[in-house]
């Protein structure tokens, strides 16, 4: 092939990528523009709340501000009752990595009733944590409590799954910060769409768990 006709193809096939980037964000972001909540005052009341697990420290041994921010976005939607039980998702896929045992601990720390919690072990993926929320908890609504970004993603999983889902927003980190995670987000939106076109399970199901009312 000649380096032209590889110029060309090359050309069209990055024109082809941004299309696709674009065309699925503006999807997710229009799906959940009308269920996203920054303020505990405007958001309606949900029994369960999902709260989306992250690393608690990153690379360097800091604390990971995107790990702090959803806590204090749980606390508040506990604090002003706008939900009454916590299901914490997260990744346990390694014997000494355990992101919802992290949570509980910050939650209980920060004065959430531990018999409130509930714990997804198997929340490897977001696309993992919605789908076990209705097969394995059996939630048809919910409040979901990440950043914007990733609230955007998991409502639109959640409209595809058939639950009533809102976001709280946790407040963000700052672009130069957070660059690399909404860089993965763009691709990350491409895929669930693929997910959902080539019928994607979750890594687990297992037993249901009962929460009361």
């Amino acid at each position: 092939m000649s380096k032209k006709k590889i110029l060309i193809t090359l050309t069209l096939l990055i024109i082809a990528t941004c299309l696709t980037i674009y065309y699925c964000n503006k999807l997710i972001v229009d799906i959940a523009s009308e269920k996203l909540y920054s303020e505990t005052a405007s958001i309606p009341y949900n029994k369960v709340g999902l709260l989306l697990g992250t690393s608690k420290y990153i690379g360097d041994g800091y604390v990971n501000a995107y790990y702090s921010y959803r806590i204090d976005a749980t606390i508040k939607l506990v604090k002003d009752a706008k939900i009454k039980y916590v299901i914490i998702s997260g990744d346990n896929g390694k014997k000494d990595y355990n992101e919802p045992e992290m949570m509980r601990a910050d939650l209980i720390k920060a004065g959430m009733d531990s018999s409130r919690i509930y714990l997804d072990y198997a929340g490897f993926r977001t696309f993992d944590s919605m789908v076990r929320l209705k097969e394995i908890f059996g939630q048809q609504s919910v409040a979901i409590i990440s950043q914007q970004f990733h609230n955007e993603r998991a409502i639109y999983i959640a409209s595809k799954l058939g639950i009533n889902a809102v976001g709280f927003n946790a407040k963000d980190v700052l672009i130069a910060y957070g660059f690399k995670t909404q860089l993965r987000e763009k691709f990350a939106r491409v895929k669930v769409i693929l997910d959902f076109l080539f019928g994607k399970k979750p890594r687990f199901l297992g037993e249901k768990i009962l929460i009361p009312a």
